[in-house]
């Protein structure tokens, strides 16, 4: 276990920055925050309205490090002041505080938004981690969650209970950064996105009102807040469907092949998969190329791990086409669902959840794997172990694969999120040096390049961003749709809602710059 979790780092998520119109009159920002904030005045001024637990510091308090600490430093957001809100009520005085003063703010939960629009905020970080409270509710259906939960946290709590509930697949993730994007995870197959599960949010918007959405009280905004609700709110709470838990066990396994396996690989993901029919129990599954010393110093290998929910006997039945390939390892358990994250390499304490490294990202969302893009894509990282070999150290090209099910019984039309079609979510993530403009460079050169085999590679589709995965770069309408009525209807919601564009930090919907 321990040699395969030390070789895989994955699903970065949540990045974007987005290319768009001009901002509409109404839509023009605040004038920008003042160069240097005083954290002794807005204690002062500030203080007085919001509730004696109410923590608000600087730079200089031991604190700010820890509480700024994200999960990339590529394009940091520059946080003056953090305040920590006693209450859920204090969101509102703070909110208030800011419009008043000119003053940008920025809600976070575990810092693991990494788009490149985060690089243009000045101003106040107002923390969610004091709201992690979950309770389920009397009827067992539903369960109402803090707006600082996250994965690990929830997975467990609710697993003690008899319950599980849709999360992504990293435990060291908010629940709400990738679930506002939509929210891929292992059991969207059987019961669909995050977003498809979302029930009712409570809500502070731009001027500081604090509204409930749900079906019937701003129902359109709800439509928005599942794919795109970065954009219109700080979401203080949130209540979820939950399910019984299932299976007291899953099973997991754990794979590394050389590159010569490469065509028999994906072949057998092609049939595997069938192009959307994934068996809804084989929930989650991802891999990808990157480089480990140990068994080669010229050729990536090819890693792999899948989360089967139900018996080893009826998973190795489906894994049976991976195991006639040829592995250098090969490593399978049956661990409860809570302890998955950990077996595939994604727990709290392991790789993947490393803060302040600076990543370079790409993505693309495809229906079915391109052997021939796939040996383009392998033959580019090899390339560059010779070339440019910090680089290639720091490179990862990740393939992830779910059931789809659930999923694809939604009627794609009912929320923000919109690329249901899409079965795969592609990732390059290339962890390089700081301060080091030349290897930048090339970075962004090779994800471009990634990302752009991945899409020659399915002809006659369009391509798609998933929001929470985007650099920051790439076209609007990649992000959120390229059907004209969606951008149209998220823009006249935000022209209701955000009136002064004041959530513009995150997948910006106007006022994007692209590149």
């Amino acid at each position: 276990m321990k040699t395969f979790i030390s070789l895989v780092y994955v699903l970065a998520v949540l990045q974007s920055l987005v290319a768009g119109a001009s901002i509409p009159r109404q839509l023009e920002k605040f004038p920008t925050t003042r160069r240097q904030l005083n954290t002794t005045q807005i204690q002062r001024e500030l203080g007085s309205q919001v509730s004696n637990t109410t923590v608000i510091y600087g730079a200089e308090d031991s604190r700010y490090k820890n509480s700024t600490a994200r999960w990339s430093d590529y394009a940091r957001p520059r946080i003056q002041i953090v305040i920590e809100p006693g209450l859920v009520s204090d969101i509102t005085y703070i909110v208030e505080y800011c419009n008043a003063n000119s003053i940008e703010f920025l809600a976070i939960n575990c810092g693991h938004g990494s788009t490149a629009s985060l690089g243009s905020f000045n101003g106040i970080q107002i923390n969610l981690t004091p709201f992690r409270d979950i309770t389920i509710q009397p009827s067992g259906e539903s369960a109402w969650f803090g707006g600082g939960v996250y994965d690990g946290q929830a997975t467990r709590y609710l697993w003690d209970q008899g319950y599980v509930t849709t999360t992504g697949a990293c435990n060291c993730v908010g629940m709400l950064g990738p679930g506002l994007g939509g929210g891929h995870g292992p059991l969207e197959g059987v019961y669909g996105l995050i977003s498809d599960n979302f029930r009712q949010l409570n809500v502070v918007l731009a001027n500081g009102t604090a509204i409930t959405v749900n079906s019937t009280s701003h129902a359109d905004l709800l439509w928005a807040m599942k794919g795109a609700g970065h954009n219109f709110g700080i979401v203080t709470s949130f209540e979820l469907s939950i399910f019984p838990r299932g299976p007291d066990l899953w099973h997991y396994h754990n794979y590394i092949w050389r590159g010569s396996h490469l065509d028999a690989v994906f072949t057998a993901f092609n049939n595997f998969h069938g192009n959307g029919s994934t068996p809804v129990n084989m929930t989650v599954n991802f891999g990808g190329f990157q480089l480990n010393t140990s068994i080669s110093t010229t050729d990536p290998i090819i890693w792999w791990t899948f989360a089967y929910r139900g018996s080893a006997s009826e998973a190795e039945e489906l894994l049976a086409p991976f195991n006639a390939i040829e592995a250098v390892v090969s490593e399978s358990g049956d661990v409860p669902y809570p302890d998955v994250s950990f077996a595939q390499g994604n727990g709290e304490t392991q790789f993947i959840c490393q803060d302040n490294e600076v990543r370079i990202t790409a993505t693309a969302g495809l229906q079915v794997y391109n052997l021939t893009a796939e040996h383009l894509i392998y033959d580019g990282f090899k390339r560059r172990i010779v070339s440019n070999p910090v680089l290639a150290a720091g490179g990862g090209i990740l393939h992830e694969g779910y059931s789809t099910e659930a999923v694809d019984n939604k009627n794609g039309d009912d929320s923000a999120y919109p690329f249901r079609a899409d079965h795969h979510l592609m990732l390059v993530q290339l962890i390089i040096p700081p301060n080091d403009k030349s290897i930048e460079r090339e970075a962004w050169k090779w994800a471009r390049e990634v990302r752009d085999q991945w899409n020659a590679g399915q002809p006659g589709r369009p391509v798609n961003t998933y929001v929470n995965y985007a650099n920051g770069y790439e076209p609007l309408e990649t992000i959120y749709g390229h059907e004209p009525w969606r951008l149209e209807r998220l823009r006249g919601l935000k022209r209701m809602y955000d009136p002064e564009n004041r959530f513009r930090f995150y997948n910006p919907i106007v006022g994007g710059k692209g590149k």
